[in-house]
């Protein structure tokens, strides 16, 4: 069942007081009242985002940089050995994640624009040791690789989660000119794929051992999935997808099952002219919620901490576009409302996290990019 957000908001959501400084904004939302604060700022292009136990961040900068950023907001040199990224267009280095057993292993996972020779590009993911007394990486490897690559720098993905079992989803778009490939099985173009932590595909994979098809693949028929979270409730994968002029979608990603794209769409293309064949198709699975128009969403996170009680059964979605961060409330694996809130920040909000202290944190997608702290006002 779908579920469709309408060109009007259903909620208000308007600024209650500013600052003097930048550094601190008081904002109303539909539910309670914030404190928006600047953590850490002159980052360029902050892409993601992870927490590390002790509660310092680690943080990709889209140009190909990876920082370590203090609880107070000091951001180290860039970490050393990290891997070559072609930081053209939509690429770069991009989203980073920790091992499920970091605090015993040490290892961190980031996705990039890899060089492929020849002017071509393709997502990659990297395993890597993080060694924070040297700052550096070790013991680096190469466990992904989307395939084909392709001489355009839009559409690379790509959100790196984890399952309940220690295996990575990996989100890959179709590179925007190729949107066709999508459909086809015997490539990663416009799929999510799912892997083991070393390299190969996971073993609960819908297509081990068919012959022309990627054994990587999880799902497919997807454009350009930028968020992705693991649903506390239920283990499964939920994500957000960007659409063309309308048709963003929430989606519950299952194994096996089509996504539609470029069949089905509720958006058009840019020119406005009429993607596929309509919104619908036998065997093609509908979102659960879409926008239109588009907001362009990007990292998104489940809230079930403390400091926002009415937030809970709530996804937080970033979006570019729509400069704000969309509350969406659940019920089970239905949608059953949203809130845009925060768009007098005026930032493209480019990933959304839960702190260990239960506060959120969204990074700000620009030259002069920010990591912001969103508390409750007491």
């Amino acid at each position: 069942m779908w579920f469709r957000a309408p060109a009007v908001l259903a909620f208000t959501i308007a600024s209650f007081t500013h600052a003097t400084a930048q550094d601190s904004q008081r904002l109303r939302t539909d539910k309670v009242e914030v404190i928006v604060e600047t953590v850490a700022r002159g980052l360029q292009n902050p892409w993601g985002l992870a927490f590390l136990p002790d509660g310092r961040m680690l943080v990709t900068e889209r140009s190909g940089r990876l920082r370590i950023v203090s609880r107070d907001g000091k951001l180290s040199e860039p970490i050393k050995s990290v891997p070559a990224v072609v930081a053209r267009g939509q690429g770069g280095l991009l989203d980073v994640t920790l091992d499920p057993s970091f605090a015993q292993n040490g290892l961190i996972y980031l996705s990039y624009a890899e060089d492929r020779g020849e002017g071509r590009s393709g997502t990659s993911v990297m395993r890597a040791h993080l060694n924070i007394e040297a700052n550096a990486l070790d013991n680096q490897k190469v466990i992904f690789r989307q395939e084909p690559a392709y001489t355009g720098t839009n559409h690379y993905g790509s959100r790196l989660v984890f399952d309940r079992n220690g295996n990575p989803f990996v989100t890959l778009g179709e590179r925007f000119d190729l949107r066709d490939q999508a459909q086809n099985l015997s490539n990663h173009l416009g799929k999510i794929v799912h892997i083991k932590p070393d390299g190969g595909a996971a073993s609960d994979n819908p297509f081990l051992n068919r012959e022309g098809v990627k054994p990587e693949i999880w799902s497919y028929g997807h454009r350009n999935v930028q968020g992705a979270a693991i649903n506390p409730a239920t283990g499964e994968l939920w994500t957000a997808e960007h659409g063309a002029r309308g048709g963003d979608e929430i989606n519950i990603p299952r194994k096996g099952k089509n996504y539609g794209w470029p069949v089905i769409s509720y958006g058009v293309d840019y020119s406005g002219a009429k993607i596929g064949e309509g919104t619908s198709k036998p065997g093609m699975e509908q979102p659960i919620y879409y926008w239109d128009p588009s907001i362009a969403p990007s990292g998104m996170t489940f809230y079930t901490g403390d400091q926002f009680p009415a937030w809970r059964n709530s996804i937080l979605i970033g979006a570019l576009a729509g400069k704000l961060v969309s509350r969406v409330e659940i019920n089970g694996d239905k949608v059953t409302g949203e809130e845009r809130m925060l768009q007098n920040l005026g930032e493209r909000i480019r990933d959304v996290r839960q702190g260990p202290d239960g506060f959120v944190y969204l990074l700000t997608d620009s030259g002069q990019g920010r990591i912001l702290r969103v508390r409750p006002a007491i």
